[in-house]
């Protein structure tokens, strides 16, 4: 301090070649008079507009002064307001700025520390009366500024959107802004997201913004003790903060509660309100003056804050995959994650990109600089149960006690169905599946989601799509196996797979009508299928929820639910074709076969043998896909089918030909026209008879099945206007308008 007043003191001189006299420096007198914050801040008006009328501008906007210094617009507002006084090294900044001569900064320098020795030294204009309770004695008190809030976490990374939300926040409290109340901001979400971690750090970079000081309580909401701190505890402890005697404490809370706001009256201060349960215990800890900033932070949205008394509502969620890679940097060391690139991004998926998990992962590899990060990988991979690798042994890092603490909390039919989610597939849901996977009416099931999305266990991304996280999915799985009796955990799998197998398969008959279906078993009670109208109806609900479909086929393996398995996916085929998704359906059909398999169910066996047989073309293996369509043929034979037979040699055949073995292509074409005939399938034969016109070019027999192709075409609904042609590997009926395509192109169906 003595070398700042120093370094002012100097300042103050004239200079050479500058008179002394006080009418080329107007505002030392005035200056010289100065007492007051809101007299300093007139000065700096003052200022402004001389500065103004010299360059022969209008004055600087406070947009402008915040480009110029870095500084928010609010915090400048706040300043020329008389609001705050501005900090040394800003009042020396600004007022450089705004054209004071050498003498007029000396003068103003002294002003402003004039002005901050009153306002620390107790007087009779500035000493509220406390009133003790009950006693009808009054005291003078001095107002210090205190500083409670705790340390911030070093190494913060990330949240510039909600940073940039609260500052704006910050910028339109106060009494310039004539708002007459308090500012409220809600930090919501779920547990072990960082919303402390984001308050506090914003609350210390913001700290010049309150010069009165900044109170803080740890609710305690979501305590593993219960033990949650009350509004009077809360209260109390800060008019303890503000140093208001025992002795002067009123005895009620409402007394408390209005001495409080007294005492914040006409202050510019922040209160942060940390982990609180719900609105009941905040409301009474909320300031009335319009110069205080309050943050909330939850795992509950607070909507009753938000209606009742205007709260701004910031959504806090998960990293992005680049911040986490920041956090994991921040603690190992770039240099050690960059040498493990693609096991960095294991762990950050592990985790689910929750910063406590990252934080714990982190801790651990510090702990062990020598380890490679590969080692921690292994860890989470080959834990049995995943959150047991994020077990600290403490209550306030365990992942999974931390959960608890907001599972709790629930009622007990949203308990239960957050535990029942636990067996659904993932990665999203809709209400009517949720619906079914419960055994619930559809119309109790928008209330229960809306009470796990308060308390941030359940996120709606889009108007009727949920999801959770993958450990808060481990979490509920691990409630529903320790707490649910295993007939109901596995009827609520049961039902899960019922809902999308039959919604699957209307939607896959509407939109392959051509398509042999294999009906699935009646659905157990409670489950309500989707409503499909049509072919648009059956798409758009295919694209929405092909990524659940393709979960719920490994998931019914890993259940034993192997007829779901495989039936679930052979009604994506078609869907999955037309996206071009064959990594997808060839995964699909592998498991598909794999559940068929184990359960001996010849049908799904050969089913599943032919469409991926289809996809391993489309992948380039297809000495691989001929020993499918072998071992199809042979499954189909055994079971008498004939129409799968004739798929499988019209999809045999159209492979063979785009190799140029043409003499084979031939015979499987001829087989396939024989079995279709059989079972009386036009579309079938005219397709066969397509892949047989001009397959041997020296032979003229088979020319008269293009004309019989072509004819049988229109008669199942084809254009009456075409010609037949081929070209080596994609046969087809054609016109102008229309195609019966070649297996294996998107939308086909004869070779199905």
């Amino acid at each position: 301090m003595s070398d700042q007043r120093e370094r002012r003191d100097a300042r103050r001189t004239t200079t050479p070649g500058v008179a002394p006299g006080r009418d080329a420096h107007p505002l030392v007198r005035p200056a010289d008079a100065t007492r007051t914050v809101s007299e300093l801040a007139g000065l700096l008006r003052q200022l402004r507009r001389r500065e103004a009328r010299q360059q022969g501008e209008t004055p600087l906007t406070y947009r402008q002064l915040a480009a110029k210094t870095g500084w928010s617009r609010g915090v400048i507002g706040e300043y020329f307001a008389g609001n705050i006084l501005p900090p040394t090294e800003r009042f020396d900044i600004l007022i450089r700025l705004l054209g004071a001569t050498v003498v007029e900064q000396g003068a103003l320098a002294t002003a402003r520390d004039r002005v901050e020795e009153a306002r620390r030294q107790p007087g009779p204009d500035r000493a509220p009366t406390v009133r003790s309770g009950g006693r009808g004695r009054t005291r003078a008190a001095r107002l210090p500024a205190p500083r409670q809030l705790p340390p911030a976490l070093p190494g913060f990374v990330g949240r510039q959107a909600q940073l940039a939300q609260l500052d704006d926040a910050g910028d339109r409290g106060g009494p310039a802004t004539g708002d007459p109340a308090s500012t409220i901001v809600v930090l919501s979400g779920t547990a072990g997201v960082g919303k402390t971690t984001l308050a506090v750090h914003w609350a210390h970079r913001a700290a010049d913004r309150f010069p009165d000081g900044q109170l803080y309580v740890d609710l305690r909401g979501f305590d593993s003790t219960g033990a949650v701190v009350t509004p009077a505890d809360a209260v109390r402890g800060f008019l303890e903060a503000l140093e208001v005697p025992p002795e002067l404490l009123p005895h009620h809370l409402s007394a408390q509660v209005g001495l409080y706001r007294s005492l914040l009256a006409d202050r510019r201060m922040l209160v942060l309100l940390d982990n609180a349960r719900d609105v009941e215990q905040v409301r009474l800890l909320l300031p009335g003056s319009p110069g205080c900033l309050v943050v909330v932070t939850s795992r509950n949205r607070l909507a009753g804050l938000i209606a009742a008394e205007g709260a701004r509502s910031i959504d806090v969620g998960l990293l992005s995959t680049g911040e986490s890679w920041q956090l994991l940097a921040r603690r190992l060391g770039a240099e050690r994650l960059a040498i493990e690139p693609q096991v960095v991004d294991e762990m950050v998926e592990r985790c689910a990109r929750l910063p406590l998990a990252l934080a714990v992962l982190a801790a651990r590899g510090a702990a062990h600089p020598a380890f490679p990060l590969a080692t921690l990988a292994a860890g989470l991979r080959e834990t049995a149960r995943l959150l047991d690798a994020f077990d600290t042994g403490d209550a306030g890092t365990d992942v999974q006690a931390v959960f608890s603490w907001s599972y709790q909390c629930l009622t007990p039919p949203a308990a239960r169905l957050f535990r029942l989610i636990g067996c659904h597939p993932g990665p999203e849901f809709g209400i009517p599946a949720v619906a079914s996977l419960a055994g619930l009416p559809r119309d109790q099931v928008p209330r229960l989601l809306g009470e796990l999305t308060h308390a941030h266990l359940v996120t709606e991304h889009a108007p009727g799509r949920f999801g959770v996280h993958d450990l808060l999915r481990a979490y509920a799985a691990e409630l529903t196996e320790r707490l649910d009796p295993d007939e109901e955990r596995q009827a609520a799998i049961r039902r899960g797979l019922d809902h999308y197998l039959h919604s699957a398969h209307a939607a896959a008959v509407l939109l392959q009508p051509g398509w042999d279906p294999v009906a699935p078993a009646d659905a157990l009670p409670g489950v309500v299928p989707e409503e499909i109208t049509g072919p648009a109806s059956a798409l758009a609900w295919f694209t929405t929820e092909h990524r659940v479909l393709l979960a719920a086929v490994a998931h019914a393996g890993r259940t034993r639910c192997d007829g779901h398995a495989w039936r679930l996916a052979r009604t994506l085929v078609d869907f999955l074709q037309r996206q071009g998704r064959w990594s997808d359906l060839a995964d699909a059909q592998q498991a598909a076969l794999t559940a068929a398999r184990r359960t001996g169910e010849r049908a799904g066996q050969a089913n599943a043998h032919r469409d991926l047989a289809r996809v391993l073309v489309r992948l380039d293996r297809k000495e691989e896909a001929a020993g499918h369509y072998r071992d199809a043929l042979a499954l189909f034979a055994e079971l008498g089918d004939h129409s799968g037979q004739a798929r499988t040699h019209r999809a045999f055949g159209a492979m063979l030909d785009g190799m140029g073995r043409y003499e084979e292509s031939l015979h499987h074409a001829t087989r396939a026209l024989a079995l279709y005939e059989h079972t009386g399938h036009p579309v079938g034969q005219a397709s066969a008879r397509n892949a047989m016109a001009g397959r041997t070019p020296a032979s003229a027999s088979t020319l008269p099945h293009a004309g019989t192709a072509s004819r049988r075409w229109r008669c199942c609904g084809g254009p009456t206007t075409g010609t037949v042609r081929r070209t080596p590997g994609t046969a087809s009926a054609s016109s102008t308008t229309g195609s019966a395509t070649t297996v294996g192109r998107p939308g086909a169906t004869a070779g199905r």
